[in-house]
């Protein structure tokens, strides 16, 4: 059982690999980025929706934490609860780890990778980048997106049910990609990240809810109320 713990975050990881090679190989960051570059302008970013994409920030994902600590935080008051708590706190760390700490404590603010709209070939002054040459920290904050990660993480509560309710699941995640992937085309459209930026986003995200899902057991948690059936979590 726990040899085959490895081989999701093996493939995800597998699949982040070659898609950056593939990306990298194709010139799939400045190609993808180039149409919304008019006159060393990025106005189609800021028409809607993608303004108001840009202007949500960071409140979903802010609010959907903010249920996992009530819901922790409650458990420990209410014992015919204490199925919520596991759950609750997986949805804290995960923000907390991963758009937080991993993506843009860790890399965003020290990676030092320029903004399509900062690089030459967009009318800015800095060298390009790949995704994997670390530039000067302070001087580009583009790898990876972290608009992008805290809509990717809209997906985490997928994690809290799939192994008990596949169904609502496969909603969450479906939910959660979609907003991640409209997010990611905002910030393209703005000049804010490469794709492969919003492709690691994901990743990272992904990653840590994988470790977060097994450290916490939440494979091992029955996530129904023993007396109603009800789901731990329905945010």
């Amino acid at each position: 059982m726990k040899t085959k713990r490895w081989v999701e975050p093996a493939v995800v990881m597998a699949f982040l690999v070659v898609s950056t090679i593939l990306i990298a190989w194709s010139g799939a960051d400045l190609a993808v980025s180039a149409p919304f570059c008019l006159g060393g302008k990025w106005s189609i970013g800021y028409l809607q929706p993608w303004q108001l994409l840009y202007r949500m920030i960071r409140f979903p994902a802010f609010a959907l934490a903010a249920c996992g600590l009530v819901a922790c935080t409650v458990s420990f008051f209410r014992p015919d609860l204490r199925h919520w708590r596991r759950s609750g706190a997986f949805l804290v760390l995960l923000l907390a780890l991963g758009p937080g700490l991993l993506v843009n404590v860790v890399f965003k603010d020290h990676w030092g990778r320029p903004r399509p709209r900062e690089i030459v070939q967009f009318g800015g002054q800095k060298q390009f980048l790949q995704p994997w040459q670390r530039g000067v920290a302070g001087q580009g904050r583009s790898f990876p997106s972290g608009h992008a990660s805290a809509a990717f993480y809209m997906m985490s509560p997928f994690f809290i049910y799939r192994r008990n309710n596949k169904r609502l699941a496969r909603l969450w995640l479906i939910g959660g990609l979609t907003f991640g992937v409209l997010m990611s085309i905002a910030r393209i459209t703005q000049g804010g990240h490469f794709l492969s930026d919003n492709l690691w986003a994901w990743g990272m995200v992904y990653l840590t809810a994988i470790a977060l899902y097994y450290g916490l057991a939440l494979d091992q948690l029955d996530n129904h109320s023993p007396k109603t059936g009800t789901p731990a979590c329905s945010t």
